[in-house]
């Protein structure tokens, strides 16, 4: 077993022991990041109830009486990428090893949800599609089986619960404006073809043991990329291609399967807006789906404040050279993703690249220095766990599939949360960063009880609190 890969399992087994504590003991238990990264998930000493002085506040208050979403959970992707690296660059035994901490509620970090590409992407050896031969639909998922599918069901197999969102990064290249799968637009004859792709590809998943929770219609479809797959798709498009093909085809092949709109930016909320007014459209819509890249991450709230029946999902981010160093990625994720997401009503918060190489890739086209939540060598195997792998597993390793958000609320600006509760009567987890710039005394207080942890400046802490 290399070092990275037993220092993996050693947190396991620290996650697996505390939690059997926490059974037997109703004190409050913590595990703590800190900002350079010298304490990653660190089981935290020195958590008191206190009583604080008459008329002074906590810096946290949780109330689990306030419920907001319930949570599918935190994930990252399967590109190609990372099924080529898992499937050839590890041994069986540290294959197993990785699959297990990442995806067991039980002994590992619990990642409930994860994103696939229809087809190729940048993070891809070669650019293609499932269908394309003119004139053929039909989805031939034959480039899935060697990678793809074999890391699935490992997945499904640890974690039963997992959810699997789906998305295209083009249409076929016979399906069209530019005839390639580079740049174009869907051409409006070939939307009923197009719809009958996405449900043949989703219905051949499901019979190869793989199946399909979830699509979105287009990967950031305000973008054209000019040297990986893309296409672009404006809302009135999309409208059109839900409500008069899409939309009707899954009702009848995939009942229980959701679509979601959008899949790009926080800055252009006025996109899925659109298409969730039009009210044929919008009868086939479960959601909305959301990237980083640009804008602000209250942008969910804008549009699911105007649309309160619609899911709210958070499918790609990524990290990489231009993120900075330990310090400033690890906060931005926490600050951005873990809490601003979930706290905008996402249910589930998905990375991009679960896992890349020691060169960025593979890749083909697109982004030249991405990194995945660890980085697998690609010719020893071993791994190495970024930044953005200890954000998510604050959030991961605690707040499980089914969880409700709860309010919690401070009135210091620098004190940022998020909590979740499992059931009515469950424990609270707390997720807490100290954004000043100084050591600090964090107060969380829930109905009569009032706690005190310290925290470094920039630290991050998840707390675990027993219901009263």
């Amino acid at each position: 077993m290399t070092p990275s890969l037993r220092k993996g399992c050693l947190l396991a087994a620290i996650f697996s022991v505390s939690y059997a504590a926490q059974t037997k003991s109703p004190s409050v238990e913590g595990w703590l990041t800190s900002a350079d990264g010298s304490q990653r998930l660190a089981p935290m000493a020195g958590i008191v109830a206190i009583q604080l002085p008459a008329g002074q506040q906590a810096d946290i208050i949780v109330d689990p009486k306030q419920r907001f979403q319930r949570m599918a959970g935190f994930g990252a992707s399967i590109t190609d990428a990372t099924a080529w690296l898992i499937q050839t660059r590890m041994t069986e035994k540290a294959r197993n090893e990785l699959m297990r901490e990442l995806f067991s509620p039980r002994d590992g970090i619990g990642f409930s949800v994860t994103r696939i590409t229809i087809g190729a992407s940048d993070f891809s050896q070669k650019h293609y599609t499932y269908a394309d031969t003119p004139g053929n639909p039909v989805a031939d998922i034959a480039p899935a089986r060697e990678h793809l599918i074999p890391t699935l069901k490992t997945m499904r197999k640890i974690n039963p619960g997992l959810q699997v969102i789906a998305t295209p990064w083009s249409a076929p290249a016979w399906m069209k404006t530019s005839n390639s799968l580079i740049k174009g637009r869907l051409k409006y004859e070939h939307y009923g073809s197009f719809a009958r792709y996405l449900v043949s590809y989703t219905l051949a998943m499901r019979k190869a043991g793989a199946p399909v929770d979830i699509l979105t219609i287009q990967n950031e479809p305000h973008f054209e990329p000019d040297n990986y797959p893309g296409m672009r798709v404006e809302p009135a498009e999309r409208a059109a291609f839900i409500a008069n093909h899409l939309g009707p085809l899954m009702r009848r092949s995939l009942p229980g399967t959701k679509l979601l709109d959008w899949d790009h930016n926080w800055d252009q909320p006025e996109s899925p807006t659109a298409v969730l007014s039009d009210a044929k459209a919008a009868a086939f819509v479960d959601g909305v789906a959301w990237h980083c890249y640009a804008g602000d991450v209250a942008a969910q709230s804008v549009v699911r404040d105007r649309f309160p029946s619609k899911e709210v999902w958070f499918t790609e981010c990524a990290s990489g050279n231009w993120s900075g160093d330990w310090s400033k990625s690890f906060n931005w994720t926490i600050r951005n993703l873990i809490i601003g997401s979930t706290r905008n009503w996402a249910k589930g918060v998905v990375m991009w690249n679960l896992a890349l190489d020691e060169k960025h890739g593979p890749h083909l086209g697109g982004c030249g220095n991405c990194r995945g939540l660890v980085t697998i060598n690609s010719q020893s195997g071993e791994v190495t766990r970024e930044p953005e792998y200890y954000a998510f597993a604050h959030a991961s390793r605690f707040v499980r599939a089914g969880s409700v958000r709860v309010s919690s609320m401070s009135a210091d600006k620098a004190i940022e949360s998020v909590a979740f509760q499992k059931g009515r009567n469950g424990p609270v987890t707390l997720i807490a960063l100290n954004g000043s710039e100084a050591e600090r005394k964090v107060t969380f207080a829930i109905g009569r009880k009032t706690y005190s942890a310290t925290m470094s400046a920039g630290a991050v802490a998840t707390f675990r609190i027993p219901a009263s």
